[in-house]
């Protein structure tokens, strides 16, 4: 009897060969398969990387980003990429090392599942002078076939200049990937992705130095951009249907460019959900720009997030102005999250339309048509909020908003 407690007790599952516990892993997503690493030492070590080196003939010591990266690009990275990346039969760890005859140069840590998705994090050991990069993403005829060619989802990490060469070699034979995040990649300065006909959703996220984004691409349904306000233009976006501008960091080191950002919100009006920084609209407004007079409108767009660190009367009326621009809009959520750095609107001295930002708020009011088609608002202020501004603000939701089925005010 007691025998056969104890085996009844008995973990039958980690005492199977590694092959059997991938496969098995494979069945589930692969970020849930990476985490029963926490489970025992056993699951751990099913996870530790495997890793692959490959050997450049030079001194480490003496090696700057210039000469890494003219090394690098001088071997054939979709070949290199194509034997590092292998198959997706099951969901795997991987290491590839370029390494001098000093030591490491640069690494990069791969985690890849079953579902076609891959994860890669970049570092950069013992090179002089990471520097700047600019990432040029396009799709190339390869005369080999790949299985790493079959990737449906790309996850780019920290991605330095010295890497940016191997993310385009992998990306050209990539011809049928549909979703790309790239997310705290300091070193990055511009993004080009142009001409593709496979892309669905891209997300650019928390890359403080990027300063251009230019994005050229048929199907995709969803951008999402957190950071800093930079020139961002979005060309033949027919597909589009969600937008994310959480323009958390403010604006970029140059001037703020009334037209660009205008050509922007046009490149994007087809959306029908939009999630945007009050103070974009606020800075809009006080360059005179009156969102009713535009050439354009968000006629499809039935979701707006606004969000900002605080609200305020000129914020407020920026909104009220926008809402004349949306007159399909069924939903709008108004977040102030006091995290949020606060941007500081310029003094102004010529202006697009005209000023109109510190009218009388029943002016303002008075000018708002009606949203004939809002019926849920959500509303979440600050505890710092005015109650004057939160009052008026319902006050003008509930005039205006002629449909309204349900409407809620928390702090």
């Amino acid at each position: 009897m007691e025998d056969e407690k104890k085996t009844l007790e008995a973990d039958f599952i980690s005492s199977l060969p590694d092959d059997i516990l991938r496969h098995i892993s494979s069945f589930v997503p692969t970020k849930e398969a990476m985490r029963t690493a926490v489970l025992s030492t056993r699951w751990r070590r099913l996870w530790m990387p495997n890793r692959l080196s490959f050997y450049l003939d030079t001194d480490s010591a003496e090696m700057n980003r210039g000469a890494f990266v003219e090394m690098v690009v001088g071997t054939s990275l979709q070949a290199l990429a194509g034997k590092f990346l292998g198959s997706f039969e099951a969901p795997e760890a991987l290491e590839l090392c370029f390494s001098g005859r000093g030591s490491e140069l640069m690494t990069i840590k791969a985690t890849k599942g079953v579902e076609k998705v891959l994860h890669l994090h970049f570092s950069d050991n013992n090179i002089k002078h990471s520097g700047s990069c600019s990432l040029i993403l396009q799709h190339a005829a390869s005369t080999v076939a790949y299985t790493v060619s079959e990737l449906r989802r790309l996850h780019l990490v920290s991605l330095a200049s010295i890497g940016s060469g191997f993310v385009s070699s992998l990306f050209s034979i990539c011809h049928l990937l549909q979703s790309l995040s790239i997310e705290g990649c300091t070193g990055l300065e511009s993004i080009t992705i142009d001409k593709n006909s496979s892309l669905q959703e891209l997300a650019i996220l928390d890359c403080p130095n990027l300063d251009s984004v230019f994005i050229c691409a048929l199907e995709l349904k969803s951008f999402r951009y957190r950071g800093a306000l930079g020139k961002i233009e979005l060309n033949s976006m027919l597909s589009l249907e969600e937008v994310e501008l959480d323009l958390r960091d403010g604006h970029g080191p140059g001037e703020f460019d009334c037209e660009e950002v205008l050509s922007l919100l046009e490149s994007m009006k087809d959306v029908q959900g939009l999630r945007v920084s009050g103070w974009l609209l606020e800075r809009l407004c006080s360059a005179g720009v009156i969102y009713g007079k535009l050439d354009f409108q968000f006629s499809r767009l039935k979701a707006l997030y606004w969000t900002d660190s605080s609200i305020t009367s000129t914020k407020r009326d920026s909104l009220a102005c926008f809402l004349n621009m949306c007159p399909e809009l069924t939903e709008l959520i108004v977040q102030v999250g006091q995290a949020l750095a606060q941007v500081e609107t310029p003094v102004v001295h010529h202006y697009w339309h005209e000023p109109h930002l510190w009218r009388d708020f029943d002016a303002v009011k008075a000018d708002v048509l009606p949203l004939k088609h809002l019926k849920t608002v959500r509303v979440v202020l600050g505890n710092l909020t005015a109650e004057e501004l939160r009052l008026s603000l319902m006050e003008l939701l509930l005039e205006r908003a002629v449909a309204i089925e349900s409407m809620s005010f928390a702090t």
